[in-house]
């Protein structure tokens, strides 16, 4: 994968499949600690032991589709190699949790890829499913949650085509709100079309 997004939709996607209603995306940028972490939390059916120990392996897959599963050993080697870390925690019936980490400016780090492109597609094609994005880059947050803006569309439906180009652009504007605020500035709050946004000192 060339980038880090398609990562999280892979990931995401599995989530679903895996009988998740609900998945969190959170993505941290930590400037002073020259660290960049992603994390993927869903309330799917989660794995038992047995599957959980083997998910690193790239012959191993769930999917009856496809033979082999290079999603996450690929992003488990990417992150080693970047100086970072890779963990995967789940329990059957509750759900799983994929950290990864990377050191920010290594040379080798994936670039992170359209993130609004990624969300759009998640909702595209799993409008029933709950997701929520948060992103952070030292004080810096933005945050989009599908259920209140679905409740607030009311007969519109989440996944229709000028809403999801709207979700896209709102957050990939979000990701890059923090560049051009002014760091001399008092901590502020404020709201976008979808998204919320809070700059930091």
């Amino acid at each position: 994968m060339e980038d880090l997004s398609l990562h999280i939709l892979d990931i995401a996607e599995n989530s679903v499949d895996g009988g998740a209603t609900k998945v969190e995306i959170t993505l941290e940028e930590d400037t002073e600690k020259d660290m960049l972490s992603m994390e993927v939390r869903d309330n799917g059916r989660g794995m038992d032991e047995n599957t959980l120990a083997m998910v690193a392996d790239p012959f191993f897959t769930t999917k009856t589709v496809r033979r082999v599963g290079l999603g996450l050993p690929f992003l488990k080697q990417a992150s080693e190699e970047c100086e970072g870390r890779f963990s995967i925690v789940s329990e059957k019936g509750k759900g799983t949790i994929v950290s990864v980490s990377f050191r920010r400016s290594h040379i080798d780090r994936k670039p992170l890829g359209d993130m609004g492109a990624t969300i759009m597609v998640l909702i595209a094609g799993n409008p029933s499913s709950d997701f929520v994005f948060h992103y952070r880059k030292d004080a810096y947050h933005y945050r989009l949650e599908t259920k209140p803006l679905k409740e607030e569309l009311s007969d519109v439906p989440i996944n229709s085509p000028e809403v999801l180009r709207i979700i896209k652009e709102d957050i990939n504007k979000g990701l890059t709100e923090d560049a051009r605020n002014d760091t001399n500035k008092p901590e502020s709050s404020g709201s976008s079309n979808y998204g919320t946004r809070k700059g930091g000192i």
